[in-house]
């Protein structure tokens, strides 16, 4: 395990010795994953969308159990049950509370009250800006690269632009740029532009504190540059995910052939979640409000998390969607967690200073 070799405003916020971030991946990010990737410097997040609530306390129980770095939870603000969750972030003393979409002001300055770093993931300057506003104390981007749900922006236009909005308005947050990261080349490149630190979903995925099946990580080894393909046709938004047979007859079949699956999965999430028709509805009118989804769109949300748990818990590639970054295709080990870190910090400092020789 290294030493600390950089320090931004990203490692200074949250307390951690590396600037990288492992994102928080739906029925991937669970305690082993994010224990490995505390201990080894980073800053992991644990995805907590697919747990009840009940299984968020006890993965926070046994992160904490294995760990006594830093690390964050992934929320949904827009969930039934935002504030009991955020309790339990309060309760357990967890450092940093991550959100897919923004949470309101007055949930922001709560979690800040009891000294928790509030990181909401934004799309668009515009958001990141808004979000500064309100207190969050840092962003997380992802450019249409990444794996999972996805913009069509590429990293390298989105860093940039989120930046200059926020300089404009006078706000110095750290931002951290997820999507197309693997190696240290690339952290080297987000700390040029200006980021304070990098996200990497598909790289954490694949390494062997990860709990996805041997046999699935094999599967994404075999794929190409090529590999990915984004449809809107599993949940009704744009998802990045590995081209599988499943996928291609997905995007081939049409809305009324694609029903019947739908209200199955439906049915099945309903039961693992453990809610009632009454919180799904509720779920459902937030997701209305907040994304602006259709009824049809909150329909195929449902298909979402028991697709991706067919395939990265359960291993059934055949009736499983396997999200996944543009990055698999440059993919070709499983290291742990820590000989992940230590190399891509290692190459972020080797290239820093290649770059600094070009100064006259």
């Amino acid at each position: 395990m290294i030493d600390q070799l950089l320090r931004t405003p990203l490692t200074e916020l949250v307390g951690i010795r590396h600037p990288v971030v492992q994102t928080g991946m739906g029925w991937v990010a669970g305690p082993r994953l994010v224990s490995g990737t505390a201990n080894a410097g980073g800053l992991g997040i644990l995805a907590s969308a697919t747990m009840t609530i009940d299984e968020l306390e006890k993965a926070i129980v046994e992160v904490k159990g294995r760990t006594d770095r830093p690390f964050g939870v992934n929320l949904r603000a827009d969930a039934g049950d935002a504030q009991a969750r955020c309790q339990l972030l309060i309760d357990h003393g967890v450092k940093v509370a991550s959100f897919a979409l923004a949470p309101k002001p007055e949930l922001i300055a709560r979690l800040k009250e009891h000294d928790i770093v509030v990181i909401p993931s934004v799309g668009a300057p515009k958001h990141a800006v808004k979000v500064a506003s309100w207190g969050a104390d840092a962003v997380m981007i992802q450019g249409g690269e990444g794996g999972g749900h996805t913009g069509a922006v590429p990293t390298t236009l989105l860093l940039p632009t989120v930046l200059d909005s926020l300089r404009s308005v006078g706000s110095e947050i750290p931002v951290i740029a997820a999507g197309g990261f693997f190696d240290g080349r690339g952290l080297a490149a987000a700390l040029s532009y200006g980021a304070a630190g990098i996200g990497m979903g598909t790289r954490f995925l694949l390494t062997r504190d990860s709990a996805v099946p041997d046999a699935v990580k094999e599967l994404y080894l075999t794929y190409g540059l090529d590999g990915t393909v984004v449809t809107a046709k599993v949940d009704g938004m744009p998802h990045r995910m590995l081209r599988t047979r499943l996928v291609e007859e997905i995007e081939e079949t049409s809305a009324v052939k694609r029903l019947g699956p739908t209200l199955r999965r439906t049915l099945e999430f309903k039961r693992s979640s453990g809610m009632s028709w009454l919180e799904l509805a509720k779920d459902g009118r937030e997701m209305k409000k907040s994304q602006g989804r259709s009824l049809a769109q909150m329909a195929l949300a449902a298909n979402t998390p028991t697709m991706l748990k067919s395939g990265l818990v359960d291993g059934d590639t055949s009736a499983g969607v396997l999200a996944s970054g543009q990055v698999v295709g440059v993919l070709d080990d499983l290291p742990s967690c820590e000989e992940l870190i230590d190399r891509v910090v290692t190459r972020a400092v080797e290239e820093l200073r290649r770059g600094a020789s070009y100064l006259i």
